[in-house]
């Protein structure tokens, strides 16, 4: 095998191992519905596909998912979106028989060392509300950005502190 081929093999390989990692699975309420938040480190530009069930009485129940078929009594209640490193299941009208444990599963295409999975237990009586601001928090170079830039604004007499 010409060895120029054989080091390109070998960083295929390296590049599709471990192409995403499951970082962090938290839920909390926002109003009447459930959001988990499923935060990843993704290594790729592949596509990202998702798993979003519930385990409750020993049984796995599929809320949404881009791998699988979802159930119907969760297609009209459940939405999915997608930020940088960041999958969010909304359950709209969340209830007590909505707690079990939660499943985030994520397989970015061409990875072969298979899917990413985090479970949380979700119970309605012990989830926090949703911070207002927790999606600006995930992505904070805008407040780098604006500290960084007070001394400037200051010296041009733009914000006075």
């Amino acid at each position: 095998m010409n060895p120029t081929v054989g080091i390109a093999v070998i960083l295929t390989v390296l590049q599709a191992a471990h192409c995403q990692m499951i970082k962090d699975l938290s839920a909390c309420l926002l109003g009447q519905s459930l959001r988990v938040d499923c935060r990843y480190e993704n290594k790729t530009s592949n596509p990202l596909t998702y798993e979003f069930s519930i385990t409750k009485d020993n049984r796995k129940h599929i809320i949404q998912s881009t791998i699988n078929v979802s159930e119907n009594i969760y297609r009209n209640r459940a939405n999915v979106t997608m930020h940088k490193n960041l999958v969010c299941l909304y359950l709209q009208s969340f209830t007590t028989s909505d707690e079990g444990v939660y499943m985030c599963e994520l397989k970015a295409t061409n990875d072969y060392t298979g899917n990413q999975i985090k479970n949380i237990t979700v119970i309605k009586d012990k989830l926090e509300k949703c911070a207002g601001f927790s999606l600006l928090i995930q992505n904070t170079s805008w407040l780098l950005l604006l500290l960084l830039s007070l001394p400037l604004l200051q010296a041009v007499d733009f914000v006075s502190l």
